[in-house]
Formats: C-alpha cells, structure tokens, sequence
C-alpha cells in the first residue's frame, strides 16, 4: 500500500513522537505480519508507517472515539468542527460540558470527538489534561490562528482507516496485546518514567502510569520475547528504566521536550529505545 504524505497526527498528545520519527524508523523491522500499538496517543508512528494490518490501542475513551469517528463518519466531523470558535468565553463553555455527567452522556460520538478536538488545538500547548475526574482541564491558548478544521488530513487519515485493515481497541495495555503472535511487531510507547519528582506528567488518563505500572508492563515485555514478537520501547533515561530493561538492547537518542510550563527546562534530552532483536 503506498503512503500518503497527507497522513498524520489530528491532535497534538504529551509524549508524541514526531520529532524523533527518524531514529524510531531506524530500528523498526522490515518486515513484520501486523503492527501493534497499545498506547496509540497521537499516533505518529502509526501514521509514519501506515501498516497494511494493524491493532491499534489506547485507554483513553476520548482518544479513540476521535479515530473511530474519522474512520466512519468524517464527513459529519468536519462540518462539526466549522461550527467551533477561538474564543476565551466559548473555550470555556465547551470544556466545562463534561462537568455534567448526565448532559455530556448526551452527546453524540461526533460531538465528543469535534469538541476534543477543537479543546487540542485551542487550548494552552496543545495538549490533552485531564484531571482526577477525567475532566479536561487545559486552560485557553489565545492562538491568534489555530487550524482547527485540518480538514485535508483528517480526509486522508479517515482513507487510510478505511484502506487498511486497522482494528481500534480501548482497553488495558496487557489486554490489547493478547491476540499478538510470532511474526508481529509491537511498538510500545508508554508514559514515561519522570526524571525527577516534578517532571511527572502521566494524566493522558485519569489513571495514571506508577513504578508498578511500568514493572507490569516490563513484563509484557518478557513475554512477547518468550513468545518471539520483536517489540520496540520508547521511555525516559532513567536508571529505573535502563536497570528494569538491562537484559535487552538499549539505544539513547535525543529528543526535545517541548511541553514544558518552564521555558528553560525545554530541550535536548536522553530517550532510551529498547528491543529484543539486532
């Protein structure tokens, strides 16, 4: 299947991978039968590679309400988005609709997907917070010209959704992984461990990604190696994480941290890719 340029990420996620697309290409195998992707964010890698066959995961309920939307009703999705302002006042009156369980419930999945979007490219550093309410809560971003209709990429991903057999799941890391066998390929990219006590910012999901959760999911790991599937990890050069992962191949590349309240504190960084193959 050949790839379409117009094909990349509708909204900007904490953690995306975008600026190190090229050292994450650099490692991934050339040949694989279905690529897995359990915490999907923003997509990058997936829209990079636009395999064929893939089974694709997050469990952030928004997130992947917004893919299935683009796969079966784009149209309906665009014409929504038009209707939206870049307005303080409006802002706020769009995030505040999931204070009110009862009213939000109301909502149809088109609407969810455009006033999450809309929130992404509008609010502060375009990213997706929630707090431990699972309600959005980043503030207004006061973009002179945000592009809140893309609609020239959300029409190419939405054909890319249709052309390829790409199966959407909304579940626990583990669980979205069952099905993986020998021959597949498994990209893991996880929130990542924090390089000090402030740096945490792990709230893609009202749940969080503790210590335990990582150890968990290092364990996965050592099953799919069991199992034979290659896999390749993203996470951050802590000594944590390069023990948890010291029986694997380790690479450090470098990668800007761009979301940051803290200019001075955005910049070049370690990242550590993991993996079970040469």
């Amino acid at each position: 299947m050949a790839k379409n340029k117009l094909v990349a990420p509708v909204v900007k996620w904490a953690g995306g991978k975008r600026q190190i697309l090229d050292e994450i290409t650099k490692y991934i195998p050339d040949e694989f039968s279905t690529y897995y992707e359990p915490f999907l964010g923003g997509g990058a890698v997936l829209f990079e590679l636009q395999p064929e066959k893939a089974v694709v995961n997050d469990i952030n309920q928004e997130l992947m309400n917004i893919y299935q939307v683009i796969k079966d009703n784009v149209d309906e999705l665009i014409e929504n988005l038009k209707k939206h302002k870049n307005e303080r006042e409006y802002f706020y009156k769009i995030r505040e609709l999931d204070r009110d369980k009862e009213q939000y419930s109301k909502l149809t999945k088109v609407e969810r997907a455009s006033r999450i979007i809309y929130l992404n490219k509008t609010c502060y550093n375009g990213l997706f917070r929630v707090n431990k309410s699972g309600e959005f809560n980043a503030p207004f971003g006061n973009y002179k010209n945000p592009n809140i209709v893309n609609e020239s990429t959300l029409r190419a991903v939405s054909e890319y959704f249709n052309t390829a057999d790409i199966k959407f799941t909304c579940q626990d890391f583990e669980a979205a992984l069952q099905s993986a066998a020998k021959g597949d390929f498994v990209y893991l990219d996880p929130p990542y461990d924090p390089v000090s006590e402030t740096a945490s910012f792990t709230e893609y999901d009202k749940g969080g990604f503790s210590r335990d959760e990582q150890i968990r999911l290092k364990k996965v790991c050592d099953e799919l190696n069991r199992k034979g599937i290659k896999f390749l990890l993203s996470n951050s050069a802590t000594e944590f994480i390069l023990e948890l992962y010291k029986d694997y191949r380790i690479e450090v590349i470098q990668a800007k941290r761009v979301i940051n309240s803290k200019a001075d504190r955005r910049g070049d960084v370690d990242e550590l890719l993991v993996m079970n193959y040469e």
